[in-house]
């Protein structure tokens, strides 16, 4: 936190333009990790989603599903490792920075299961805050589940709801991303971004 306060005043203090954190979020199976793998291939630095390698490595432990047998200590993981990712976002030397999944997922995630957790997530919400919030909406063609993806496409459309309604109590108005092929889908992210750019 303190590198990041410093990292801040410096850029302010010399006209740094600092990138802009872009978040990708939706429920699973919605397409966010081959659309930023896309976003990547058209050179844009983008951060995967951490949640599978938490997952993975729980299952190397011998725990299956570490969301559904401790899913605090699975949601305090998480959360250290997205405000790593959101810190090491202002290294790069672009104008955006793609990250799949955002810290108030987190909170999204315990709130539809009916997990309690401490204050520290609700601050880290209200601290790291991302610069832009797109959306994609549940797409039946598309869901799939295996070992890490467990969920079947109901509970992707009340998880695409719970996210929707936490990042709005936060305060952001995320950018539904219509369903269409991935160029077209990266496309519509970017040409929105630039006119955003070209308006403030």
């Amino acid at each position: 936190m303190t590198n990041l306060v410093g990292l801040l005043n410096f850029a302010k203090a010399n006209a740094i333009s600092m990138p802009k954190r872009v978040l990708l979020i939706g429920g699973p199976s919605t397409g966010k990790s081959t659309l930023i793998e896309a976003l990547k291939e058209k050179g844009h630095p983008c951060m995967p989603e951490i949640s599978r390698e938490v997952t993975k490595a729980a299952q190397q432990q011998g725990v299956e599903q570490l969301f559904l047998t401790e899913p605090l200590l699975f949601s305090e993981l998480l959360l250290r490792a997205r405000i790593k990712q959101f810190e090491q976002a202002l290294t790069f030397d672009a104008p955006f920075v793609f990250i799949d999944r955002g810290i108030p997922d987190t909170v999204a995630y315990m709130d539809y299961i009916g997990q309690s957790y401490t204050q520290e997530f609700t601050t880290a919400c209200k601290t790291y805050i991302y610069d832009a919030v797109y959306l994609l909406p549940p797409w039946e063609e598309i869901h799939t589940t295996d070992s890490e993806r467990y969920e079947d496409f109901e509970h992707a459309k009340a998880l695409h709801h719970a996210l929707l309604s936490t990042y709005q109590a936060y305060g952001y108005k995320p950018i539904e991303v219509p369903k269409a092929s991935v160029p077209q889908r990266s496309a519509f992210i970017l040409d929105h971004l630039e006119h955003i750019c070209k308006t403030h």
